[in-house]
């Protein structure tokens, strides 16, 4: 028998949301998701790190095959074995957002990615687990046009016995290289609140502990005299600013992970042509909408790699390698890629996961609020 709560992973990716939880004390039982080499990275990097794989294993497919009926009563069934094996049970899980994104496909709850949405919280409310997770783009919360599904999702979790509270967070606020803003949903079963004896007729609004893992306040942050634009020169010192806090920077991340002998260092994508440009273009200028280059004593834009769009390094006339993306996630260094993972499904995989800092702070938070309740 373990106390630790057993946590299955939906949308998994390669897994930064899922190691977050486990370095906060979960046990992640299940893991799914449709894209095979995300998977094979998935599985690549437990290996190396010398994780142990999930108890009711991986499912490389669509979210929509587990609401079938033979889906259905095997995660039940699991669920329900966990339920007498640990303390409690979790579903995780951020759905391709696109669709809701102001830089992405903007179809709302009718594209191929935003009906995912709903098929993910039609399982939560199926199968009942005692708590969940639901992340995703602030496009989905603050975009009016978006607005009115997102309630409907919220409300049909409620209509189905659970206590949710949403969060707008920054992963800047977890000390994570990278202003990335995303939208939190978190509920806990009625019942299981009733069951620790929880009063949720008289907590406050917010009853969950988000400040205490929180590094940093963003109007803190905004505040400092961060750098802004430096001429590029290839493989040029410049020292760390006076006032700005040097863990947040782009450049500290890259130290910190030695970027430059990480197994990863030696994937990033060659310019065919065009180097003329990466020459050209200052350090820190992140303006425009491709060829953002980042400044080394600053964090960087959201990390959203998609179509070979990836940031130029500060100051090397290419753009960043994985182990550069990774770091920029804050992933720790002994994380990695496999080395023959193609360079669109490695950035890709990253740039979608949940910076590891944040989702350790999310899963801390949660354990708390347990903890706190039992």
């Amino acid at each position: 028998m373990t106390n630790k709560p057993s946590i299955f992973s939906f949308f998994s990716g390669a897994g930064l949301l899922d190691l977050g939880f486990e370095n906060a004390g979960f046990n992640i039982v299940f893991v799914n998701e449709y894209h095979l080499p995300f998977l094979e990275c998935y599985k690549y990097s437990r290996e190396k790190l010398g994780t142990t794989p999930p108890e009711y294993g991986y499912h490389q497919g669509d979210i929509a095959e587990l609401t079938e009926v033979a889906w259905i009563r095997r995660l039940y069934d699991q669920l329900s074995e966990c339920k007498k094996n640990s303390q409690y049970t979790g579903f995780i899980g951020g759905p391709p957002c696109p669709d809701f994104s102001v830089g992405g496909k903007n179809r709302g709850r009718n594209g191929d990615n935003g009906k995912l949405s709903g098929t993910y919280v039609d399982l939560i409310c199926q199968l009942k687990p005692d708590f969940f997770l639901f992340e995703n783009v602030k496009g989905l919360w603050n975009t009016k046009k978006h607005r009115a599904f997102y309630d409907e999702l919220k409300q049909k979790i409620q209509s189905n016995d659970y206590i949710t509270q949403e969060k707008l967070i920054n992963a800047l606020e977890f000390g994570v290289p990278q202003d990335r803003q995303r939208i939190l949903l978190i509920g806990f079963s009625r019942t299981l609140l009733q069951n620790l004896g929880y009063n949720y007729e008289q907590s406050s609004d917010e009853f969950m502990p988000w400040e205490k893992y929180a590094q940093f306040s963003i109007n803190e942050i905004f505040s400092y005299p961060w750098p802004t634009l430096a001429p590029f020169k290839e493989n040029s010192s410049i020292p760390c600013p006076i006032g700005i806090p040097e863990n947040l920077t782009v450049e500290y991340w890259f130290k910190k992970n030695g970027v430059y002998n990480h197994p990863n260092s030696g994937q990033f994508f060659r310019p065919r042509s065009g180097l003329k440009r990466f020459q050209t273009i200052d350090e820190g200028d992140d303006s425009k909408k491709s060829f953002k280059r980042i400044h080394r004593w600053r964090y960087s834009p959201t990390a959203a790699y998609g179509n070979n769009e990836v940031h130029i390094h500060p100051y090397k006339a290419r753009r960043i390698s994985v182990a550069e993306a990774l770091a920029i996630q804050s992933m720790p260094k002994e994380f990695v890629l496999p080395e023959d993972i193609s360079l669109t499904n490695a950035f890709k995989t990253v740039g979608n996961g949940v910076p590891y800092l944040a989702a350790k702070a999310i899963a801390k938070s949660i354990m708390d609020f347990l903890e706190v309740c039992s």
